[in-house]
């Protein structure tokens, strides 16, 4: 099941979810900017995303715990998120992850292409991707 995430997430997305503050969590959950999807009623994994530019749908996470992954649940959260993204009337998303991840691969594979690149002193280059969605 994937729903959009809600208040009584909060404390079961935080124990997993460290690349964000709580409060910063809360805002995403309340302006309906997180996704969870459960399996047999247990979290398995969440897709987070925020407006890059103030329009452009970013999708700043896709986490699966362990045992989930390479299993095709990512691949069903994405696909979940971007039709919902298309209803809203958004006709591109986006995404990046950094170069040294298998990411690159999986967005790839489902119809993202390379459209630019960040560099951080010190980091791998992050790589940012784009796909255009169609109705």
């Amino acid at each position: 099941m994937i729903r959009y995430a809600n208040a009584d997430d909060f404390e079961l997305l935080r124990e997993y979810d460290k690349h964000i503050s709580g409060t910063e969590l809360m805002n995403s959950i309340n302006a309906q900017r997180v996704l969870v999807m459960f399996l047999n009623g247990s979290l398995i994994g969440w897709l987070r995303f925020h407006l890059f530019w103030d329009h452009i749908p970013f999708m700043n996470m896709l986490y699966f715990l362990e045992d989930y992954r390479g299993k095709g649940y990512g691949r069903q959260l994405a696909d979940f998120w971007e039709k919902e993204m298309l209803k809203n009337n958004y006709s591109m998303v986006l995404t990046s992850t950094r170069s040294d991840e298998q990411a690159q691969f999986f967005y790839r594979n489902n119809g993202y292409v390379d459209c630019g690149a960040l560099l951080l002193p010190g980091e791998p280059l992050e790589i940012i991707l784009l796909k255009y969605l169609r109705g």
